[in-house]
């Protein structure tokens, strides 16, 4: 470790390490004086509601839940009979870190995980799962569930989007987006929020704020607004309407009136370029997947994970490589650190 105990307490593993930033930790200052109406009630949560009606162009249902989990269970569970079956990528966080909760929530739908380059499912490989075994006595296919950005940095182009889209509608499937870092794909693509979601065929967006900067709150959005009936029951049941719902929904109204979901993300994914750039330059260091959001993944050679880690750094293995993740508020000076001691590891 560079620098000894006390630096620390930053690090590289995730984009759930780092806190709130100013403008979501100012909202719920602010929609913490006075009484409100409880229960979503209230004007914070009427008033992220219309504004991501503004980003989107559309008239869509939308739902605040407390984590990403839960949106992604729960939207899951309104999209399926307890028959039905989810093709997603095989290291999905649907599929690798819920605990079973799609499943659980969904009463027994089954998930359906498949392989794809970089991280990513094509329409070939979604029609060959859908026209496998489909009688009775196995679960109907009924949704495909894409993640962008993806488990591996990478980022679905708008017309990867459409086509899978097409496919999974040509099947009779609807097309659900775990967008965990939905801000970070939609900061590199550079388009409309539309042009990447309802527009491309996606029915259902989980929304994520967390990694962009809030303390917690994932916007579950509905374009297909018939999968929305009774969903409010739903999200009662599991727990997810919260009381004060104001302190969900104020951090959304800041982050999205002044921009700041997009400057989150544009900064994540700028250090994240410049961390790749960095690390490539480093003798024995690959980077496995394009680096097209806020995460790079690479391949160290023999032994340097453990020095890493034994020097203070925390990171992840995650899928084929050991994935470093930059935030909101990544600085210069922690790339500089963790570059010097990736260095001296390779000076020997």
């Amino acid at each position: 470790m560079s620098d000894a105990a006390g630096r620390r307490m930053r690090q590289l593993a995730s984009d759930t390490y780092a806190g709130i930033c100013p403008e979501a930790l100012r909202a719920i200052a602010e929609a913490n004086q006075g009484h409100a109406s409880p229960y979503g009630d209230d004007p914070w949560t009427a008033r992220a509601t219309a504004l991501l009606c503004e980003l989107f162009e559309t008239d869509c249902e939308v739902f605040f839940v407390g984590t990403g989990t839960a949106a992604n269970a729960l939207a899951l569970a309104a999209m399926c009979q307890p028959y039905h079956g989810v093709i997603c990528y095989a290291d999905a966080h649907i599929q690798t870190d819920e605990c079973g909760a799609p499943e659980f929530i969904g009463r027994g739908l089954k998930l359906v995980p498949i392989q794809g380059e970089h991280g990513k499912l094509n329409p070939t490989s979604i029609q060959e799962t859908a026209a496998q075994r489909r009688d009775v006595h196995s679960s109907k296919p009924r949704v495909v569930s894409i993640s962008q950005a993806t488990e591996v940095g990478t980022v679905y182009g708008a017309s990867e989007i459409r086509a899978i889209g097409d496919t999974a509608h040509d099947l009779g499937l609807k097309l659900h987006v775990d967008g965990a870092r939905f801000a970070n794909a939609t900061a590199t693509l550079d388009l409309p929020p539309r042009a990447i979601t309802w527009q491309a065929g996606v029915d259902v967006l989980c929304f994520g704020g967390t990694k962009n900067g809030m303390a917690l709150g994932e916007a579950i959005i509905f374009f297909d607004r018939t999968l929305a009936g009774e969903f409010a029951y739903r999200r009662k049941q599991a727990g997810q309407l919260a009381a004060k719902m104001r302190f969900t929904a104020a951090p959304w109204v800041s982050m999205l009136e002044s921009g700041a979901w997009t400057k989150n993300a544009n900064h994540a994914n700028q250090k994240a370029k410049q961390l790749e750039a960095e690390l490539k330059a480093i003798p024995g260091v690959h980077v496995l997947h394009p680096v097209e959001a806020n995460a790079v993944f690479i391949q160290f050679p023999r032994g340097w994970s453990d020095a890493l880690h034994a020097r203070g750094w925390h990171y992840y293995s995650i899928a084929d490589g050991d994935r470093l993740m930059c935030s909101w508020d990544t600085t210069e000076e922690d790339i500089a650190a963790f570059i010097a001691d990736v260095r001296g590891l390779a000076s020997g």
